[in-house]
């Protein structure tokens, strides 16, 4: 198992997963509107899951700027997830309307795995690169295999919040000490 760059070489794969009604969104799924798109543009498709700057549209409609971030697709020779890591440059807090630092998705053919578990440890070496001290993460209450991919990254259960902006919903926060890589034998 790998992260790539998402790329016109691995959409196919990634349709292929849209098309399953599989989302790489957890708060609402947007394989309709993703597979819209790429059937628009391709090309267009693929540079958006990279570029920088912009806005993005909150589920309650207002339009807020794009945080920085790295957007890697989880991949064993077929697209297997998405996994994202969002920051704001020179802290490690975010604002009130994102949920956490890192978001992924694994697709359910691939669960079971250790593929969003490796990918997390991936991803928190790219998080240590960009400055960053510490991560939330959040989960729901009922994701249990997610609440175990955090702990297996090192992650510590801080508490249970609502954010207003996602609805009336509980999420789990999870809070991830950078100054201590895990290795690949402790997340075992």
């Amino acid at each position: 198992m790998q992260l790539v760059v998402p790329s016109m070489d691995h959409l196919p794969s990634y349709v292929a997963a849209l098309e399953t009604g599989w989302s790489p969104n957890n708060v609402r799924n947007v394989s309709g509107e993703q597979l819209a798109a790429i059937r628009e543009n391709p090309a267009a498709f693929i540079a958006g899951l990279s570029m920088q700057g912009g806005t993005i549209t909150l589920p309650d409609g207002r339009n807020v700027p794009k945080l920085p971030f790295i957007a890697r697709w989880i991949w064993d020779g077929e697209f297997c997830g998405s996994i994202s890591l969002r920051w704001q440059e020179g802290t490690d807090a975010l604002p009130s309307h994102v949920l956490g630092h890192i978001g992924y998705a694994v697709v359910p053919w691939k669960r079971g795995r250790g593929y969003a578990t490796e990918a997390l440890r991936q991803m928190l070496i790219d998080a240590r690169s960009q400055g960053l001290g510490r991560l939330e993460i959040t989960t729901d209450p009922d994701n249990l295999a997610s609440q175990r991919v955090i702990g297996r990254n090192g992650g510590k259960y801080v508490d249970t919040f609502v954010n207003e902006h996602f609805g009336p919903e509980p999420h789990l926060r999870y809070v991830v000490d950078l100054s201590t890589p895990v290795t690949r034998e402790e997340i075992r």
